[in-house]
């Protein structure tokens, strides 16, 4: 299982970077072309939700990305080291208010509601992306787990089906 993992600052301007290099590993993994913008997406959504996490909390600890190709699926987890309980629903629509504009903003008496609310919606996001997100709170952290299948597998598995034809 090849793994690649990059551990980065918690800048917003390395969000990109984290995004590219994802999209860059899963092609060269297998992932099919037409899958590719929800890697980059999803890898966009759950850096920036780390990155924030981060700067909220822990400015000088590294964001890490990890890659992992095997047999059949891409696997990316994003790893922050920002502890806190899994937010409920009830923290996102606390945390929403309608604005001047009539716009939907995230308003918040404290940060950590705030934060909260961003993760809930980051989190809603990554899910209507990608089919197989697993979110992990540890001790120590979060972990948000996401997994494509490869273009690869998905041959050899339409390959070994019976044949219907004669």
């Amino acid at each position: 299982m090849p793994t690649v993992t990059v551990s980065f600052t918690p800048l917003p301007a390395h969000v990109r970077t984290a995004r590219f290099i994802a999209a860059s590993v899963a092609r060269r993994a297998g992932v099919p072309e037409t899958v590719l913008d929800e890697v980059r997406l999803a890898v966009s959504e759950a850096c920036s939700l780390a990155v924030r996490l981060h700067r909220a909390s822990a400015p000088e600890v590294p964001v890490e990305l990890r890659m992992v190709e095997d047999d059949k699926k891409f696997r990316i987890q994003v790893v922050d080291a920002v502890p806190r309980a899994r937010p409920t629903e009830d923290d996102v629509y606390a945390a929403l208010s309608i604005g001047d504009d009539d716009g939907v903003a995230l308003a918040s008496a404290e940060g950590a509601v705030d934060l909260q609310a961003r993760e809930r919606i980051g989190l809603a996001v990554i899910t209507g992306l990608v089919d197989e997100v697993d979110v992990e709170y540890l001790a120590n952290g979060t972990v948000v787990a996401m997994a494509w299948p490869l273009e690869l597998a998905e041959r050899e598995e339409a390959s070994s089906l019976p044949s219907m034809g004669g």
